[in-house]
């Protein structure tokens, strides 16, 4: 899962993205609504944490434009004001959840990973290829019911090859969708993970290198 954080208080924007990223999310952080706002047209992301009241651009100004884009991308509206007016108001922008500070970070996890779901076609909450299955929720893998201890780069390529159900995912993608936005796009990171991913799932191979454009998931 991709994830924008737009917050203009720095440590609580480098906490929130720590912690997203312990949990397997790609994250990246802006500080200011100008970035926050160009990032979030460049990047398909799934979610945007958006804080509402931010220097250059405003909160509510992202999310109205991100609506009216049509895009899938969920917006999980911070604020400091917990009023019932406020949060209508935000809801009303078009935000889909809101959280008031100071909250507790299991809960804007829980609230993440529930967008997140929503950003894109519904997958099943475990998937199946073959005899591997995955637990989307749990962050569990087990093939042939042996339990798999993956890194969770290696998951997060799993993740998204399995739910592509066959279709080739690109190199590109896998790097957007599982690392961030410092990951330099040249890097062979990619081809070294899924490498050692192979390893760990063993045979026969589940994980067929489509040359020159990408990889996909075989069941055998």
């Amino acid at each position: 899962m991709r994830v924008l954080v737009v917050e203009d208080e720095r440590n609580l924007a480098e906490a929130i993205a720590r912690g997203l990223r312990r949990e397997g999310m790609a994250v990246d952080v802006t500080y200011d609504g100008a970035s926050g706002h160009e990032m979030a047209f460049v990047t398909r992301y799934d979610v945007v944490v958006l804080d509402r009241d931010l220097p250059g651009v405003p909160g509510d100004d992202i999310c109205a434009d991100l609506v009216a884009s049509g895009a899938l991308t969920r917006v999980l509206m911070l604020t400091a004001s917990g009023t019932v007016a406020d949060r209508v108001e935000g809801l009303g922008l078009g935000a889909d959840d809101y959280l008031t500070k100071p909250f507790a970070f299991d809960e804007l996890v829980a609230r993440v990973r529930a967008l997140g779901r929503r950003s894109s076609p519904a997958a099943p909450p475990v998937l199946t290829v073959g005899d591997l299955v995955l637990d989307q929720a749990k962050r569990t893998v087990t093939r042939a019911g042996k339990p798999l201890e993956l890194t969770r780069k290696e998951f997060g390529i799993l993740e998204e090859l399995a739910k592509a159900r066959g279709a080739v995912v690109s190199s590109e993608e896998l790097l957007e969708r599982v690392w961030d936005a410092h990951t330099d796009p040249f890097t062979t990171t990619v081809r070294v993970t899924v490498m050692t991913l192979r390893r760990k799932l063993g045979d026969p191979p589940l994980i067929e290198t489509v040359v020159g454009a990408g990889y996909r998931m075989t069941a055998t």
